[in-house]
């Protein structure tokens, strides 16, 4: 009997061994305190702001301006932006001398202009994870992920009741399950990378700059 042959018989004739009950995350969760409102706010723009981000907080009337003037600042000529509701708040608020750009057909059409002549791209995000400090942005159809990895700046706005304390919250909360998008991404800082030295570098493999508006009313404004 060849070796491969002994260890496999030895394979067959252990006994098998009982079944391991996966953990019930949802009691684990279910039993840690909640955060108010204003904890996860607090704590998502202090973990981004430790990332590197510009975090502004807005009202829902005001965002769009805060978000034009931080774009303007910063000298932004052509941004691109998709079809929805919060880019057409965005592209209404731009000063003259900013070009609203809207991608809204297959990526063949406007590679070269994306890649050559974009400065800024804005991406609206479904969720806030306050533990991590990061934004969820679902990807797809009408929001190709090319709008906020190729543009050297990337705006991101999320609105405070969408804010949550984990990613289980956000999960089980928003039935992320139930409805998959082509491409489920994590944001949490610019695009940053090092080298064998440990020399950081923004902006190498994607936005060197992120901005964030979180669009939140009241005092929490």
């Amino acid at each position: 009997m060849s070796a491969r042959e002994r260890i496999l018989a030895r394979l067959r004739a252990a006994e098998p061994g009982a079944p391991v009950m996966p953990p019930d995350v949802t009691a684990y969760y279910a039993q840690r305190p909640r955060l108010t409102p204003g904890e996860r706010l607090q704590q998502l723009c202090a973990r981004l702001r430790a990332s590197r981000a510009d975090v502004m907080v807005a009202q829902p009337a005001e965002w769009a301006r805060v978000a034009a003037d931080a774009l303007h600042l910063r000298g932004v000529r052509r941004l691109a932006l998709n079809s929805d509701v919060r880019a057409d708040e965005l592209a209404a608020a731009l000063p003259p001398a900013m070009e609203a750009v809207r991608f809204d057909g297959p990526i063949e059409r406007w590679k070269q202009d994306i890649f050559a002549t974009i400065d800024a791209g804005f991406t609206p995000a479904a969720a806030g994870i306050a533990a991590t400090g990061a934004l969820l942005l679902n990807h797809g159809g009408a929001l190709p992920r090319t709008l906020s990895l190729v543009p050297p700046i990337s705006l991101v706005c999320v609105d405070a009741r969408d804010l949550y304390d984990d990613l289980h919250h956000a999960s089980s909360s928003q039935r992320w399950a139930d409805d998959m998008p082509t491409n489920r991404v994590l944001v949490s800082s610019p695009s940053r990378t090092a080298d064998i030295q440990q020399t950081l570098a923004y902006g190498a493999h994607g936005p060197r700059e992120l901005i964030v508006v979180v669009i939140a009313d009241g005092d929490r404004a």
